[in-house]
């Protein structure tokens, strides 16, 4: 079974997709005109209590604003991701991990690639900056999961060994052998799985 890590503040320091737009608009000032706009659809999603729908065009429409996405997600990768990503991440690292992240795949993807690890995360079309589905988020990312590995719906096992920040994980955490909240760099047992012989990190 593979072991299977959230991403935002999980195995990088911040929220990846604000860090992006910030270093994004570093570069291009005009995109502060989306800011409005993505600042409203952040309140809504936070406001919403069970499965979300579909962010609106204005979170991800500063996509629209710039030149060529795809390099400044280079870009941002190649200056940034060093110091991003928590060390005991990389130490730990296996070929058959899986990121399941609410993030954009078009963001998270070529970091993923680079790391050599597979990706579940919210489909976004560059082009209109719609979301292609749901968020990738709460029970979502249990059903993107299982269809990722092609698993029946049961209780079974998914997961050797799960790390998130979030209790909103809890549905993933709940299929994991051994699961692991993450705070900074330290990681303990989820609340209510102790295991034999686990501690803080």
């Amino acid at each position: 079974m593979p072991n299977v890590y959230d991403f935002d503040k999980t195995i990088v320091y911040p929220d990846s997709g604000a860090a992006f737009f910030g270093f994004c608009l570093r570069r291009h000032p005009r995109l502060l005109r989306y800011l409005p706009g993505l600042c409203l659809e952040l309140l809504r999603f936070a406001l919403r209590s069970k499965r979300p729908a579909p962010f609106k065009a204005e979170y991800y429409g500063f996509l629209r604003g710039l030149p060529d996405w795809e390099e400044e997600v280079r870009l941002f990768w190649e200056t940034k991701a060093d110091a991003l990503l928590k060390p005991w991440y990389l130490t730990q690292k296996r070929p058959d991990d899986i990121i399941v992240s609410c993030s954009g795949e078009y963001l998270l993807g070529p970091l993923c690639q680079r790391l050599g690890v597979r990706l579940v995360g919210t489909r976004v079309n560059t082009a209109t900056g719609r979301l292609e589905s749901f968020s990738c988020y709460g029970e979502e990312k249990v059903r993107r999961l299982r269809q990722a590995l092609g698993a029946a719906e049961n209780g079974d096992a998914l997961i050797d060994e799960f790390y998130s920040d979030s209790l909103s994980d809890a549905h993933l955490a709940a299929l994991a052998r051994r699961a692991f909240l993450v705070k900074g760099d330290a990681r303990g047992p989820w609340p209510g799985m102790e295991h034999d012989g686990d501690s803080a990190l």
